[in-house]
């Protein structure tokens, strides 16, 4: 297995070490771009023992924990820094396709803990200004002792099979001729199932059965965690809900329209969907 095959071992920690030894790879975000440096259509990241060496300095940093021993930080800079020459700043969905998938993973941990400390400086209960706890990742109020754990917000994705078809909708929020399967937030009070059937009658107008679990995968835009299910269609005929749905319908593996990319948990679904309906034929 080559380098470049092998999957990566990340621990995440929230301890940083008590001395940088060697360079680290910092996860240096803008607003919510990355920064990278991006070359032969492949983006690598900052290699540095310190950010003052490329001057950047940074607002808050964390530390995050350690890819194959090398230490790991995440970085916030101010609006409006200039990349250092060379390098530019992206959205993490611009480079799925540039950059390893063990970096998009940690990045996309990077990401959401740079959201949750930004949106987290104040204390909800009293207004005392949060502090940063040193053992575990959660911020305290000095003043009520309330305390506060990076966000997660659950959500569903999944794949309705109808025969040898499969659900596919287009959201307003998806780039253009871009379809997908249903996804949706988990409401109060819910079970994951119970938000399946909900979100695709509600989205669809179609009912379905036997939700079975399929996968789930962290989702830093800013703070989901998609759980993805498979499930069959009970009934109904697709009525979108305008608000939400722009078209809906049901497409057969060789006629699908422009679907998401493969390091999606919305394209693992659809992947086995096809390879499903491959081996039962």
């Amino acid at each position: 297995m080559s380098n470049s095959e092998r999957k990566r071992s990340f621990v995440p920690s929230v301890i940083p070490p008590s001395e940088r030894c060697g360079s680290a790879s910092w996860f240096v975000f803008c607003g919510n771009k990355l920064l990278v440096l991006v070359k032969d259509g492949t983006a690598s990241l900052i290699n540095a023992r310190d950010l003052g060496e490329l001057g950047l300095k940074p607002i808050r940093q964390h530390f995050l924990g350690t890819l194959d021993g090398r230490h790991c930080y995440s970085a916030e800079l101010a609006e409006n820094t200039k990349a250092p020459d060379g390098m530019t700043f992206h959205g993490l969905r611009e480079l799925w396709a540039l950059l390893e998938e063990d970096l998009l993973t940690i990045a996309g941990l990077a990401r959401q803990i740079i959201h949750w400390d930004r949106t987290n400086q104040f204390c909800s209960r009293c207004g005392g200004h949060m502090e940063p706890e040193t053992e575990r990742r959660a911020k305290t109020c000095p003043l009520c002792q309330r305390t506060n754990f990076p966000r997660l917000s659950p959500a569903i994705i999944v794949a309705v099979v109808k025969a040898n078809k499969l659900l596919l909708a287009r959201a307003h929020r998806h780039p253009p001729g871009l379809y997908s399967v249903i996804a949706g937030f988990v409401e109060p009070g819910e079970t994951l199932e119970d938000c399946v059937r909900r979100e695709v009658k509600e989205e669809t107008g179609v009912d379905v059965k036997e939700i079975r679990y399929f996968g789930s995968q962290p989702w830093p835009f800013p703070d989901s965690l998609m759980t993805g299910f498979m499930a069959k269609y009970a009934g109904g005929e697709i009525a979108i809900e305008k608000n939400e749905i722009e078209d809906a319908g049901w497409f057969k593996a060789d006629s699908f329209p422009p679907i998401p990319p493969k390091i999606t948990i919305a394209r693992q679904l659809i992947d086995r969907f096809v390879a499903e309906r491959s081996r039962d034929q």
